[in-house]
């Protein structure tokens, strides 16, 4: 089945790049048995993938059972999920089933999956290796033949150095890694799935659908989104239900999200947690002000070597009205080069044969009465900058151009739809 396919069946609407190599990679994993473990923020679609993976499996035919593993007491867990026997604990009137006994054949979503116990990280490890367990209070060892797909939201290395995480439970859950992009992510589908919510919400409440302005549209990209589509699906709600205004703009619509107008200025926080993203963009601003400077100083040094070197004589500007009428063209190699002939009679202030105005180098002047000249000092524009010269450099492969800022290739390509680089 191909992609665009898998969308319309399954409702997903978007055509992020980050996402369909996500979707992709899920279609790939579905006529496999392999665990698959999916994470991202909360909000994202998580189950969607889990519902992809076991529609287009051979299990499509038996059933699928999604777990909230952080919904589920500790205490009882592991009698939910592999059963208990008579008498088994207290309230235990009669033998019960568990998921992965009754669910045999089809597929288990364990959602949250890093909420789960210590020791009920123990018996789904046997489950996954072996296909065994036991009922709680039974000695009898039964087999199930369950797929399973996990998904979280927490970052699990983070929960295995705390020691709340088995290291050989992750891997052997994390066999087909599948990483949703947040929403702010894939900017390019906000106005797409808002118009979608939009138009749902209108059939139901039969009224007129909402249209927003070129403001608007750019208000709802540039917010952060940090309950990603559940979000903007309740905003989208609200706004058909509330909205007197069918035709919002931006104004209309930050009445419904207030938090649109804050502005994201780049921080350093003091956590030190979640700032991958962000040294990588200072990454860039910093290289490029190191370039600035490296270049800087090369000119220097070559503009006093040239004056040691030659021996030239460097006159007094202030003496020398026809500089004030210098026009900033550049000398001919050879023009350049008879300046430096040790044996040439003419002085430093003198053009050679064919130029009409002096080249003067004065590194003993007095700058204080330099004319200042205006430059952009905007981080946006400089970041920008280096980000079309790394793409010239390396022809356009975002790869390598990422790879010299310094960068991951799915920042870099956020980036380039941020900028509206040109490739």
């Amino acid at each position: 089945m191909n992609l665009q396919s898998v969308k319309q069946r399954f409702g997903i609407i978007g055509s992020s790049q980050t996402l369909d190599n996500q979707l992709n990679r899920a279609i790939r994993a579905a006529s496999t048995d392999l665990s698959v473990l999916i994470t991202g923020e909360s909000g994202v679609g998580k189950e969607v993938f889990s519902k992809i993976i076991h529609e287009l499996s051979p299990r499509k035919h038996n059933k699928r059972m999604p777990i909230n593993c952080g919904a589920l007491p500790e205490g009882t867990i592991n009698s939910e999920l592999f059963g208990h026997e008579k008498g088994a604990f207290t309230g235990a009137i009669s033998e019960r089933k568990g998921y992965f006994e009754t669910f045999n054949g089809g597929t288990i979503f364990l959602d949250e999956v890093g909420e789960m116990p210590l020791d009920t990280q123990a018996f789904l490890l046997r489950v996954l290796e072996s296909g065994e367990f036991v009922r709680v209070g039974s000695s009898k060892v039964l087999k199930t033949d369950v797929r399973v797909v996990a998904a979280t939201n927490a970052s699990l290395l983070d929960k295995i150095r705390a020691g709340k995480f088995r290291n050989d439970l992750y891997f052997r859950l994390n066999t087909v890694p599948i990483q949703v992009p947040a929403l702010s992510e894939r900017r390019e589908d906000i106005s797409l799935l808002f118009r979608k919510f939009a138009s749902d919400y209108a059939e139901k409440y039969r009224s007129e659908t909402i249209r927003l302005d070129e403001g608007a549209v750019q208000l709802l990209e540039s917010y952060k989104w940090p309950g990603n589509i559940r979000e903007l699906k309740n905003i989208a709600e609200q706004v058909s239900l509330l909205a007197t205004n069918r035709n919002m703009t931006a104004e209309d619509l930050l009445k419904f999200i207030p938090k649109a107008a804050d502005r994201n200025l780049p921080m350093v926080t003091g956590d030190g947690k979640n700032n991958g993203e962000n040294f990588h963009e200072r990454e860039i601003l910093y290289k490029l002000l190191f370039d600035m400077k490296k270049d800087l100083n090369d000119l220097k040094s070559l503009v006093f070597e040239l004056i040691s070197n030659n021996n030239l004589s460097v006159p007094d500007l202030n003496k020398l009205p026809q500089f004030t009428q210098y026009e900033q063209t550049s000398p001919t190699r050879k023009e350049f080069a008879s300046y430096g002939n040790k044996n040439d009679n003419e002085s430093i202030g003198r053009p050679a044969s064919g130029s009409s105005k002096p080249i003067i180098i004065d590194p003993s002047s007095n700058y204080n009465n330099a004319i200042e000249v205006e430059e952009t000092l905007s981080l946006e524009d400089m970041e920008k900058d280096m980000i079309q010269k790394a793409l010239t450099k390396h022809k356009g492969k975002r790869k390598d151009a990422a790879s010299e800022l310094g960068i991951s290739e799915r920042t870099l390509y956020r980036k380039i739809k941020y900028y509206d680089v040109k490739e």
